[in-house]
């Protein structure tokens, strides 16, 4: 996958671009990611890329003309490729884990992030997707583009080493992941469930779901509304209505 970042601010990329499970993509040449300051794309002489919005209003717009002319030149260098263009707003649709396992899927995304108090309106005619991190306002797109592509790449094939990991995450299955425990077994009188121990491994299968169950029926039960739940889940959740009184 390659990944194309617009920013007034590449430097913010360096550290967290470069570490970790995404770094290890890019020397195994999974993952290749560019970083482009659009100011460099202006053809103001200053090479200013904000401008005042038509009609008054408050701050500064995000000009069409630098945004669209980096586009060209990242397509003019990627001809061919099946690619989404990802405009960081917080009016956008709002980016969880699906949105996540699309991009995964995808040649090339590449993200637009903005720095003032908005876009001029045609920029939005540029791209495929626009995105927000959340019900939030941040000053400029940089930090969510980070988690974005952090919570796509590990989803990319050979990046992460265990194949089940992204798998069983939380919101991948569509339940929280169930807990889990590692040695001492026991610690200061903490101990590991003993279904845990005992090596049967049908009966860890079921408690792990049942655990699964109670942390989203406790913490997240607007994610049970839409899960299709099977009969043993039912059974399941009704017990731990129980349990939980």
């Amino acid at each position: 996958m390659r990944i194309d970042v617009l920013t007034l601010f590449p430097r913010m990329f360096e550290g967290p671009m470069g570490e970790s499970i995404i770094g290890k993509a890019v020397e195994k040449e999974l993952l290749e990611i560019k970083l482009h300051n659009f100011r460099e794309y202006s053809d103001n002489k200053h090479q200013q890329v904000d401008d005042y919005p038509y009609g008054g209003g408050a701050g500064m717009l995000l000009k069409v003309q630098p945004i669209y002319n980096n586009l060209k030149a990242i397509e003019e260098e990627t001809p061919n490729k099946n690619r989404r263009v990802i405009l960081l707003d917080p009016a956008g649709k709002q980016f969880d884990q699906k949105m996540a396992e699309e991009f995964s899927q995808e040649e090339q995304l590449i993200f637009i992030c903005g720095h003032y108090e908005g876009y001029d309106e045609r920029i939005r005619s540029l791209v495929t997707d626009e995105v927000s991190l959340g019900d939030y306002v941040l000053t400029g797109g940089e930090l969510g583009a980070m988690v974005m592509i952090d919570a796509t790449v590990r989803l990319l094939p050979e990046v992460l080493g265990n194949k089940n990991s992204a798998q069983t995450d939380s919101h991948s299955t569509g339940l929280l992941e169930h807990p889990q425990f590692t040695r001492p077994a026991d610690f200061q009188g903490m101990k590991v469930p003993e279904v845990l121990t005992n090596g049967n491994h049908k009966l860890i299968e079921a408690w792990q779901l049942k655990e699964s169950l109670r942390r989203t029926y406790l913490r997240r039960p607007d994610m049970l509304e839409n899960f299709d739940l099977t009969p043993e889940m039912e059974k399941m959740l009704e017990e731990i209505k129980i349990e939980e009184k």
